[in-house]
């Protein structure tokens, strides 16, 4: 019996999210059950986190015992000849026993990409927010550049529990230009319920004059109510969990 550690990217588009919920159709029950082909016995799977309806991921983190007697690619290989086309073992390896991808992460890097376009674009919008009138990089960047730092993200959204901290450190925020998009990535130690979508809706907002970088900083340093909004779940991706001391091999494949 082995621990394996497991890196997947799935197009959430189809699923109900990660997290199991009966026979609905979820990343983490397709995964079990592509599993239990293989004779896995386990009650369920770790993972580094639980992306929503629609979100998608490169680098979900997930981890499981089993009892497979090949090589850890068979293993990958094995997966994704069960798994539905929207879901794929992207790197597999074998972990400390007490490895546990969501509380032995430090950090977390999500993107989130809108693209300008007065009329919808079928073709792109299934992987970005369609943003209109355009908001200006200049001010997008000025927005991210706030945001680094250790504050109190109550504006931005909800502790996974009552009463939880909404203190939250982000280590990097920044938006970069790419062919018919721009992309917002963002690193922090953890995240608030919808944080990254609700920071991704008011940076566009002041990117558009709408807010101002003022308002946005007082947001950020005193928690003050910021008109509501949320940005649409589908220009979302998980794109890496970060370990202590572990090279980020799957970057390589």
């Amino acid at each position: 019996m082995a621990h394996y550690q497991i890196i997947l990217a799935y197009d959430g588009t189809d699923f109900q999210g990660f997290q199991r919920q009966g026979k609905t159709r979820t990343v983490q029950l397709v995964v079990e059950t592509a599993l239990r082909q293989l004779n896995w016995q386990g009650r369920t799977i770790l993972a580094a986190g639980r992306t929503d309806t629609g979100v998608h991921a490169a680098g979900q983190v997930i981890a499981f015992d089993l009892e497979w007697s090949h090589s850890e690619d068979e293993l990958g290989r094995a997966l994704n000849a069960s798994l539905p086309d929207d879901v794929a073992v992207k790197y597999v390896r074998v972990a400390a026993d007490d490895f546990h991808p969501r509380y032995d992460a430090i950090s977390r890097t999500y993107q989130y990409a809108i693209y300008y376009q007065s009329e919808r674009d079928p073709l792109r919008e299934r992987y970005a927010w369609r943003v209109w009138p355009e908001a200006s990089l200049e001010l997008l960047r000025c927005a991210a550049g706030i945001l680094p730092g250790v504050h109190n993200f109550a504006a931005f959204g909800t502790p996974q529990r009552r009463g939880g901290s909404t203190i939250r450190e982000v280590k990097r925020a920044s938006w970069q230009e790419h062919p018919q998009m721009l992309v917002f990535e963002i690193t922090a130690n953890a995240y608030l319920y919808h944080m990254v979508r609700r920071l991704a809706y008011v940076q566009v907002q002041v990117g558009q004059g709408r807010i101002s970088l003022e308002e946005l900083e007082k947001g950020i340093n005193e928690a003050i109510e910021l008109p509501p909004g949320l940005a649409p779940p589908q220009g979302l991706v998980l794109a890496r969990i970060d370990y202590r001391n572990e090279r980020q091999e799957w970057l390589l494949h």
